[in-house]
C-alpha cells in the first residue's frame, strides 16, 4: 500500500500555491465580509478571516486548489495539449470544468455555499475580479477556486453566527466545526 501524503504537507502546499498566485487569506476574508455584513451588522473582519482560514483546512478544498492552480500554471507555460491549451488559456466561456472543480468543493457547506458560489462566479467580487482581469497570467481555475473558498467561508460563518444567536454552547459549536473539517 502506498503511503498517503500527510495532511499538513497538502495544506501547506495549497496555502503556498495561493500565495504564489497573489491570493491572501485577507483577500478572501474581504469577500466574505462583503457577502455577510448585510446579514450581520456586528460582523468583524476577524470572524471573516478566521472562517476563510478554517475552510482552507479541508482536504477537498486543498486538493481542488492544487489541481486547479497546476492546470493554470501548465497553461501559462503552454504545456497542455491542444485543444485544451487554448481552451484553458482563453478561459473559454463554455468550458465548465473550472467551475465544476470549484463547485465540488463547496458542497460540504450546504446550499448557502452553492448559491453564494454562483453569485461570486457571475459578479466577480474583490480579488476574483482582479484575477479575472490579469491577462498576463492564466487564472481560469483560480478565480473560481477563490469564489468557492469565499462562498464556503461565508456559509460557514452564517451558520456560526446563527448558532451564537441561538446561544448554543461553545463546545457544541466547536464539535460542529471539527466535524466539518473532515473531508
Amino acid at each position: 500500500m502506498k503511503k498517503p501524503v500527510p495532511c499538513e504537507v497538502v495544506e501547506q502546499a495549497a496555502r503556498q500555491k495561493l500565495a504564489e498566485r497573489g491570493v491572501t487569506i485577507q483577500d478572501i476574508a474581504d469577500i466574505v465580509y462583503e457577502m455577510q455584513a448585510k446579514y450581520s451588522p456586528n460582523l468583524s473582519m476577524e470572524e471573516c478571516y478566521e472562517s476563510a482560514n478554517a475552510v482552507l483546512c479541508k482536504r477537498e478544498i486543498q486538493h481542488a486548489i492544487l489541481v486547479g492552480i497546476e492546470l493554470d500554471v501548465l497553461a501559462e507555460k503552454k504545456l497542455l495539449s491542444e485543444p485544451l491549451q487554448s481552451i484553458v488559456k482563453s478561459d473559454e466561456g463554455l468550458f465548465g470544468v473550472d467551475e465544476t472543480i470549484a463547485l465540488g468543493s463547496v458542497f460540504g457547506f450546504g446550499s448557502i455555499a452553492v448559491t453564494t458560489f454562483g453569485f461570486l462566479d457571475k459578479q466577480k467580487v474583490g480579488i476574483i475580479n482582479e484575477l479575472d482581469k490579469r491577462k498576463s497570467e492564466v487564472h481560469t481555475f483560480l478565480d473560481d477556486l477563490v469564489a468557492s473558498i469565499a462562498a464556503s467561508a461565508s456559509a460557514r460563518l452564517a451558520h456560526r453566527l446563527r448558532d451564537k444567536e441561538e446561544n448554543r454552547r461553545v463546545s457544541d459549536i466547536k464539535k460542529r466545526e471539527d466535524e466539518e473539517l473532515i473531508g
